[in-house]
């Protein structure tokens, strides 16, 4: 009685130390800003300083507590839902030059109203295309649903000018982005996310799958940031008995804590799961993978997951902003914690560094299997990403890609089905031909290391005593766009398929030609 009278007291203290803190701290806030206001030198950037400060105090606490203001909430439900109002389509845009369809979407009001890849947009409810930056442009292509947004384009392949007028919709991304059958008995499900019912979505390719003779199952999450909590406890559900603990949240008081579980019945506790994770896998992905692998329901394949175990909650503020705020973390059925140990541990890809085990601890599967904790969730069976060489990654990023493409779609009206679609030998002739002509980086990395090497020497003043041997090394590392894309062709040759399929048949063949070399999917079927 009397420990726990003591412990009531030293939280009441506790609390109100941090109440005074508060007042203080608001207080001397309040006062540099009016003293700021009153005798600075210049005229106050208020609204830039003001966000300034509320951006790096929130960063101080983690990288997912963040503050949206009125303007971006259109950003917000975009990232939330997957959906804006607007015309469906990737545009092209360089600031001199006229807007350029580049992908639209399939069933969107771009493909509705006759919009292909290659289409130039002259104007836009009568502005000109030319000298807006690409975001205005596109800002201008959204809006309300139901709207119409009015279009001077010329045509791809006729050249015509015409007026189209095209009504927008609210545009929805989709969750599950492919879904077949790899053979005769493997069924093959793209999830891209979890916004609101992608459970259910599941729950309906399953039974089409099964339909197809499906014997067993692959849910490939890489890449998938997450999303809702409530729908990855819906896919989990999906495959283990009615009742079981999927995941538990514990915030900083006991009001916080809640266990979720599945409350439906499952359709299948049988099939043979496979679910792929990468570094991109994060969040409600970590969900998933981690109950899956701690009920001992699914083999986990792949490379380590991000490494998100935190819960985010949207709370209103003044004047219609609103703030994302981590308000507890997430631990899958055995205990473990998939946050990263340290925020700052990361690889260049943003996800977890080296742990050593000594800072980690051990966990029990449902069958008794040693899990660890410590940040993201470790594959049952590693597999290798691809490793690309730095010159497919400068043709993808400079857009080097996606103008050969676009130009491409210029020259040929069709081409085969996605199946019988492949990038020739002649085809990969042309390519070079229109890339040796692009501006882009195509050093390797060995020659951008030289590169650096070479002007930390020149620093030091050691450059020029060594100017033999950096002359002989520079000639070995030396080599031109055309002799290096030769050499990397089997690189790059699967990047333009995937783009090319993507704009004459839309997404789906784009994701089927992807897995045409998917080697990492690959070796996870032969495992």
């Amino acid at each position: 009685m009397v420990l726990s009278m003591v412990l009531a007291a030293s939280a009441a203290l506790s609390a109100q130390s941090q109440s005074f803190k508060l007042g203080q701290w608001t207080e001397i806030h309040h006062s540099i800003l009016k003293e700021l206001n009153r005798s600075y030198v210049d005229t106050l950037p208020l609204d830039r300083i003001m966000r300034a400060a509320v951006d790096s105090m929130l960063e101080e606490l983690d990288p997912y507590t963040v503050y949206i203001p009125e303007e971006e909430n259109e950003d917000l439900q975009m990232m939330l839902s997957k959906t804006y109002g607007g015309i469906g389509a990737i545009i092209h845009k360089k600031k001199e030059e006229n807007v350029i369809i580049n992908e639209p979407y399939a069933g969107s009001p771009a493909q509705k109203y006759g919009l292909q890849c290659g289409d130039e947009i002259l104007e836009i409810d009568g502005v000109p295309t030319k000298g807006l930056e690409t975001k205005e442009s596109s800002d201008r292509m959204k809006g309300k649903p139901g709207t119409t947004v009015v279009f001077k384009v010329k045509k791809v392949r006729t050249g015509d000018t015409l007026d189209i007028p095209v009504v927008r919709e609210r545009i929805h991304f989709p969750d599950i982005e492919y879904a077949g059958m790899l053979d005769d008995t493997t069924g093959y499900i793209f999830q891209s996310g979890f916004t609101e019912n992608v459970s259910g979505e599941i729950r309906s390719k399953y039974h089409e799958l099964k339909k197809q003779g499906m014997k067993r199952l692959v849910l490939d999450l890489r890449g998938n940031g997450g999303g809702l909590m409530n729908e990855a406890v819906g896919i989990v559900s999906l495959f283990v008995p009615k009742g079981s603990l999927v995941v538990t949240s514990k915030g900083n008081t006991p009001d916080n804590y809640r266990e979720y579980r599945t409350t439906t019945e499952p359709v299948d506790t049988e099939i043979p799961l496979i679910v792929m994770i990468d570094s991109g896998s994060a969040s409600s992905s970590e969900i998933v993978a981690g109950a899956f692998q701690d009920l001992d329901r699914a083999v986990i394949m792949g490379k380590r997951s991000y490494g998100k175990g935190l819960v985010q909650s949207i709370v209103p503020l003044a004047y219609n902003g609103q703030m994302k705020v981590t308000t507890a973390k997430y631990y899958t059925p055995s205990g473990r914690c998939v946050q990263a140990i340290d925020y700052s541990n990361r690889n260049e890809d943003g996800s977890v560094g080296h742990i050593p085990d000594s800072l980690t601890r051990e966990f029990k599967t449902a069958s008794g299997r040693t899990v660890r904790d410590g940040g993201g969730i470790t594959p049952d069976v590693e597999i290798d990403s691809p490793d690309y060489s730095r010159l497919v990654y400068s043709l993808v990023l400079s857009g080097v890609i996606d103008q050969y493409v676009i130009d491409y779609a210029r020259r040929h009206e069709s081409i085969p089905a996605v199946d019988d679609f492949h990038f020739t030998d002649a085809d990969y002739e042309d390519f070079i031909k229109f890339a040796k002509t692009q501006e882009f980086d195509y050093r390797s990395s060995a020659k951008t290391l030289y590169d650096q090497m070479k002007k930390e020497l020149e620093k030091d003043g050691l450059a020029e005593s060594m100017s033999e041997e950096l002359k002989a090394m520079e000639n070995a590392l030396e080599m031109d766009k055309e002799r290096f894309m030769r050499l990397k062709k089997d690189e790059i040759i699967p990047f333009i398929e995937e783009e090319i399929a993507t704009r004459y048949w839309f997404q789906e063949a784009g994701i089927k030609v992807r897995l045409r070399y998917d080697e990492q999917l690959k070796k996870a079927l032969e495992s």
